[in-house]
């Protein structure tokens, strides 16, 4: 039997960036918030949280601490973004904020910045509530709608003379973006498109789908938070039937029968190469 990663997967250079952004900031001695969950990988954050880092998990939270709390502390911007308000509150409350953003996620912010103050209807293709797209949305200067589907996508309704400029969360299934900016095209709107799918989505969707096809059974790991690893999953679902998600080790219960003979593995963006390394060793070892 032969086991198989995927030829993507695991840290794009977004997560590297903002998980080494942290663990430079514990080496320099402060004292380590992050807004949100640094990234959407549990094992990672609870790893950063045994080297003393804590999360502030909303607004009022961050508005609630106070300035004794918060001596001698840094503050970093997860790697999904923030709304422009939150930059604003750490600079009244005169917090030190270092910035790790992915640089994909910031552009998305920029451009929906200046596509809104220049009169355009922001349409997010995207997965409504999920940090990014909550991020994005506080970028946007007038209205804004998140479309997560066909169906919404069919629903949305807007006067023929509005433009609109159509944006994808970076996570986003590459097919399904493209299948809902068609169906945005033919209701006539004069539309500006930018596909923001940030090239390791694309490569890491692709990647998955080509090991799938092949595959008798495939797993994906990722944390269950993050919307790219269930992407992910759904792809391998399509193509192989013998699909398993799980964050760890210990949620792999696999009972392969001999007729197995490919097993193939995938991970998300946000996935330790440790943890991708212990699944991959225990299939070679027990099957």
């Amino acid at each position: 039997m032969e086991v198989r990663l995927a030829e993507y997967s695991g840290f794009c250079f977004g997560v590297k960036r903002a998980v080494d952004t942290v663990n430079e900031q514990i080496k320099n001695g402060k004292n380590i918030y992050t807004y949100g969950p640094i990234v959407h990988n549990e094992e990672v954050v609870k790893e950063l949280s045994c080297k003393g880092v804590r999360v502030i998990e909303s607004r009022e939270e961050l508005l609630q601490l106070s300035s004794e709390t918060m001596s001698q502390a840094s503050v970093i911007i997860r790697a999904h973004g923030v709304p422009e308000e939150i930059y604003h509150i750490l600079e009244e409350k005169n917090l030190e904020c270092i910035d790790a953003t992915c640089p994909f996620v910031a552009r998305i912010q920029k451009k929906v910045e200046q596509e809104s103050t220049a009169g355009c209807h922001i349409v997010i293709v995207g997965n409504a509530g999920h940090p990014e797209v909550e991020g994005i949305i506080g970028w946007c200067k007038g209205p804004v709608t998140v479309l997560g589907d066909i169906a919404e996508a069919e629903q949305f309704q807007l006067s023929e003379e509005k433009k609109i400029c159509i944006v994808a969360q970076t996570t986003f299934n590459y097919k399904k973006f493209y299948n809902i900016v068609e169906i945005l095209e033919k209701k006539g709107y004069n539309s500006t498109v930018a596909n923001t799918i940030c090239n390791a989505t694309e490569e890491r969707q692709r990647s998955a789908r080509e090991l799938a096809a092949k595959a008798d059974v495939m797993i994906v790991i990722g944390g269950k938070h993050s919307s790219n690893t269930r992407k992910l999953y759904e792809i391998c679902s399509e193509e192989c039937a013998n699909t398993y998600f799980i964050q760890t080790l210990d949620d792999l219960h696999l009972e392969l029968p001999k007729a197995v003979r490919l097993v193939g593995i995938t991970a998300g963006a946000s996935t330790p190469n440790k943890l991708i390394e212990e699944v991959q060793n225990y299939v070679r070892v027990n099957f």
